[in-house]
């Protein structure tokens, strides 16, 4: 069973997934969104990548402020969170923290060197790569999972 790292924004969603061994996070892809509201085919996509990876965690980031406090996304998040928990009643859904991961995964990108148009590209693939990589980094460190 594999876990899945998702970065959710307005107009992309960034995924990742763990390895086999629940220890690495890899990019998978970014799925694009027609409309911030219509997640319909997002959703399935969702769908696929549990079936494909045998997911049994989604890790969804939850953006809040850098003083700790709810954003503004976070409840959109939240109600994603919502919609993944009633789609997929098997897979458990756990919020991570993800504050300043795109800035992050900018850093990393540039440091070896990905010229600025492909890191536009990317950049959601691998701030939901940081965040799966933090929650596995939490999990191992205390021993069980986060909720």
């Amino acid at each position: 069973m594999r876990i899945l790292g998702l970065d959710y924004g307005s107009k992309t969603i960034g995924v990742s997934v763990s390895s086999a061994e629940g220890n690495i996070a890899f990019g998978v892809e970014t799925l694009r969104r027609d409309r911030e509201e219509n997640l319909k085919a997002n959703v399935h996509r969702i769908g696929d990548l549990i079936k494909k990876y045998d997911i049994g965690i989604i890790v969804l980031g939850f953006p809040k402020n850098m003083d700790g406090s709810l954003s503004e996304r976070c409840e959109k998040t939240l109600k994603f969170k919502e919609r993944l928990e009633r789609t997929f009643k098997k897979v458990k859904v756990c919020l991570q923290d993800e504050r300043l991961t795109s800035v992050q995964a900018e850093r990393a990108m540039a440091s070896v060197g990905v010229k600025r148009s492909r890191r536009k590209e990317i950049i959601d693939e691998q701030a939901a790569v940081i965040i799966l990589q933090t929650y596995l980094d939490k999990i191992s460190n205390s021993g069980e999972e986060e909720s």
